[in-house]
């Protein structure tokens, strides 16, 4: 079964935004050392007045997710040039099968 990954940081979402759009090679090789690892899906959202991001993610495992972050230097510079302001926060989480779903 799967897992969700949810890392919450305090940052600038519209420069998250530019700094992701803006390096598209970069992003690319991220991406795909995530799905060779077990990603199943990504995305990043801001909170509605854009001081913080969330990124939600599906993984095979959390091991496998722990696997990609810590061979991705990438991330670190990425949080760098955002101008992160907190230490990240991770939880992993899996869906209820409950019969409200939809």
């Amino acid at each position: 079964m799967s897992v969700l990954m949810m890392l919450r940081i305090k940052a600038d979402g519209t420069r998250l935004q530019e700094v992701i759009n803006n390096n598209e090679a970069r992003v690319l090789a991220v991406n795909a050392r995530a799905k060779e690892l077990g990603a199943l899906h990504h995305q990043f959202l801001a909170s509605a007045d854009g001081s913080e991001v969330i990124v939600l993610d599906e993984w095979e495992s959390p091991e496998a997710f722990q696997k990609f972050f810590e061979s991705s230097p990438e991330i670190p510079q990425i949080m760098q040039e955002v101008g992160v302001t907190s230490e990240p926060e991770f939880s992993f989480w899996h869906v209820l099968d409950t019969v409200d779903k939809f």
